[in-house]
């Protein structure tokens, strides 16, 4: 057994390239290629480098690749129009993507978004509509949009589905609502960025899961009782980097269920680090408790194969250093998530599942893989 205080990089690796299956999904691996925006699309159209660039992916060996964020069916859902579209001409450029890594025997799935009342990341790109929220807010004293009306939220829903839709028409084998980071979901699950008064806000969690738990039924509705409905989730948002929707298991339980009821399938729970306890007497990370909570199969993610998270990285000269995968492998083995997502690392190089199968250190992070589609 890979025990924690292992130092081996190589430790029960085999459990890596174990099958999964959910549903129609069936994975040959439990590597997930992490949603990772790149803002390389033209009017909302997918690049052909875009379609090399997964591809290499599936080459490389992931079992399973999670797209960039997509801007679901409502205008206000981008920030930057450089965010892919999946309607009207961005259509067929995603059915060549998808076809591309079918061929080489990952699957795929669509990552549905919506931005809220967040702003890009320079606050220098104009988006197409104003921007809208739950109350219109980013923090709780900060104003980034305007606040939805009930008509809206439920065309935002609709958006959601139809857009869901659309995924299974390309031929992505399952969709993930993005849930977490601050944007339009985790915006009305934060108490902080959710003051409604109607039935889509609440004082407690479980109230203001209720617009996650519907986009989920609708959505349900538009793809069928077969195809796997995932939802990333996060604690920490771009906007609070320290920010916790769940102080306690109990707190979670309440957060989580409605999305269980309305029939999510996989959760991805989001860590800046996943090696990191979620609560105190507890070794069990988010994903380690989302399962152990809903009995639901959970995706652990957060500078895997790296030593620090995304935004220490960028912060710093020389970015991110390879890792030991011993701390990620004992908790896989030990059941606490079913898959773990990749996402610097695999940007760093392609073939990083096919190195880690073969026990050949991958190549090395450096910020200058962000600026390409390589």
């Amino acid at each position: 057994m890979c025990l924690p205080e292992s130092k081996n990089y190589m430790c029960d690796v085999k459990a890596v390239f174990e099958p999964f299956t959910c549903k129609s999904l069936s994975l040959r691996n439990r590597i997930v290629m992490a949603p990772m925006t790149r803002a390389f699309a033209t009017d909302g159209v997918p690049s052909t480098e875009a379609a090399r660039y997964y591809a290499r992916r599936a080459q490389g060996g992931v079992g399973f690749i999670i797209s960039e964020a997509i801007g679901i069916r409502r205008s206000a859902s981008r920030n930057d129009g450089r965010t892919p579209l999946l309607h009207g001409s961005a259509l067929e450029p995603w059915r060549s993507i998808v076809t591309a890594v079918h061929a080489s025997g990952s699957a795929i799935a669509a990552q549905l978004w919506h931005v809220g009342a967040l702003p890009d990341a320079a606050g220098a790109i104009a988006p197409a509509e104003p921007l809208e929220s739950p109350s219109g807010k980013i923090s709780h004293d900060r104003i980034g949009g305007r606040e939805m009306t009930g008509a809206e939220v439920a065309d935002t829903i609709a958006a959601y589905a139809s857009s869901a839709r659309d995924a299974k028409e390309a031929g992505f084998d399952a969709v993930e609502l993005h849930g977490a980071h601050g944007y339009l979901i985790d915006q009305f699950f934060w108490k902080e960025t959710n003051a409604r008064d109607d039935s889509y806000g609440g004082r407690s969690i479980g109230e203001r899961s209720r617009f996650a738990a519907d986009v989920i039924r609708e959505v349900r509705k538009a793809v069928g009782a077969a195809f796997p409905i995932l939802i990333r989730l996060s604690q920490w948002k771009l906007q609070n980097l320290s920010a916790r929707i769940a102080n306690t298991p109990e707190e979670m339980e309440e957060w989580l269920a409605p999305m269980v009821d309305a029939g999510v399938d996989v959760i991805h729970g989001s860590q800046r680090r996943f090696w990191e306890s979620e609560f105190p007497g507890s070794d069990l990370n988010f994903a380690g408790w989302a399962k152990k909570i809903t009995g639901l199969p959970t995706i652990t993610v957060g500078s895997v194969g790296l030593d620090v998270d995304l935004v220490t990285s960028l912060r710093e000269r020389d970015g991110a250093s390879a890792v030991p995968l011993d701390a990620l492998l004992w908790r896989l083995e030990r059941g606490d998530f079913d898959l773990f997502s990749v996402g610097r690392a695999l940007l760093a190089d392609a073939e990083w599942p096919h190195k880690i199968a073969a026990g050949v250190n991958p190549n090395p992070f450096s910020k200058n893989v962000l600026r390409s589609l390589d």
